[in-house]
């Protein structure tokens, strides 16, 4: 069973950050992920001012860093970069981290981080539809061999190589979000990765899971694609206390759904046995603190070490 880790990068220090990298690259889990915002959410404007890190650069930097873990992000917003940028961008780690980068995509959602820095924000229609050529221009230019010609509505390419390309294989795509109507249709005509947000308030149950996945199948059917070609994954937010009333506080304030893997060491290994159970390929856990590297190794020792 492969285990990843979202690492925070708000109100908090590159130090820490390259702490826990560190920890997780030296430890036994397989991936490391990291946010892609420009103002810590949730949207809180007395915490503007609190430190943002930059997801790509933080990318790359963890890339130069480490020499087993893989690197992603959770996830990309597809509104902040052309994609042809983001995806000469995922090359380059690509390359740095000699072939572990994933490369994670979502329509994005943040309206007020648009604002402050002077960003359109289109309508949910708009993103969506921006999203699915994204993916298909990104994903073009990974598996091409040579220069790419792309007309889109939105984006454009005329001739463009993306040298250098991918380090070893084409860099997988993973399409952040569930909407059962375009974000999972988007993801199986493009995506090779399937993640289940834990973040977004859906319960974290094995039923869930069947539920979307099931949609996955059915678009993959109606556009001709294999669904054993794209994983199944899970971020899943995690607090591990014996206190109940700190758990009962994160999931009120995080307003998440059942199942999450907040509670005792019992309980979430119970949680992580039902998705197991339910075929996902790795999950990924959110919520560790940065600030307390330490946490990563108690979790380590203390839940990972039972699977």
């Amino acid at each position: 069973m492969k285990f990843g880790a979202q690492i925070g990068v708000y109100r908090t220090t590159w130090d820490k950050i390259e702490q826990v990298v560190r920890i997780c690259d030296k430890g036994v889990w397989n991936s490391i992920w990291f946010a892609d915002h420009y103002l810590p959410p949730p949207p809180r404007r007395e915490e503007e001012h609190l430190n943002a890190h930059e997801g790509f650069t933080i990318a790359a930097a963890a890339a130069g860093i480490t020499d087993k873990v893989e690197i992603g992000h959770m996830v990309l917003g597809n509104t902040y970069r052309h994609p042809a940028l983001a995806a000469k961008m995922a090359a380059t780690v690509d390359q740095i981290s000699h072939g572990r980068f994933t490369f994670s995509i979502g329509a994005a959602w943040f309206q007020r981080e648009h604002e402050a820095y002077g960003w359109d924000f289109p309508n949910m229609k708009e993103r969506q539809d921006r999203l699915e050529e994204a993916c298909e221009l990104v994903r073009a230019l990974f598996h091409a061999q040579g220069p790419v010609t792309y007309q889109g509505r939105f984006y454009q390419l005329d001739e463009a190589p993306l040298a250098p390309g991918c380090y070893a294989r084409p860099i997988p795509i993973m399409v952040g979000g569930t909407g059962p109507k375009r974000t999972l249709r988007t993801l199986a005509k493009f995506g090779d990765v399937f993640n289940l947000d834990g973040w977004a308030g859906g319960p974290m149950t094995r039923k869930y899971l069947d539920y979307k996945w099931d949609i996955v199948q059915q678009h993959c059917e109606e556009v001709g694609r294999d669904p054993s070609e794209i994983r199944k994954t899970l971020l899943m937010p995690t607090l591990l206390s014996e206190d109940s009333n700190a758990c009962e506080a994160m999931i009120k304030a995080r307003r998440l759904g059942e199942g999450s893997a907040i509670g005792s060491k019992g309980y979430i290994v119970d949680r992580i046995g039902e998705m197991i159970d339910a075929g996902v390929d790795e999950i990924m856990f959110g919520g560790i603190l940065t600030d307390t590297p330490e946490a990563y190794l108690e979790y380590q020792a203390e839940v990972l070490s039972q699977f």
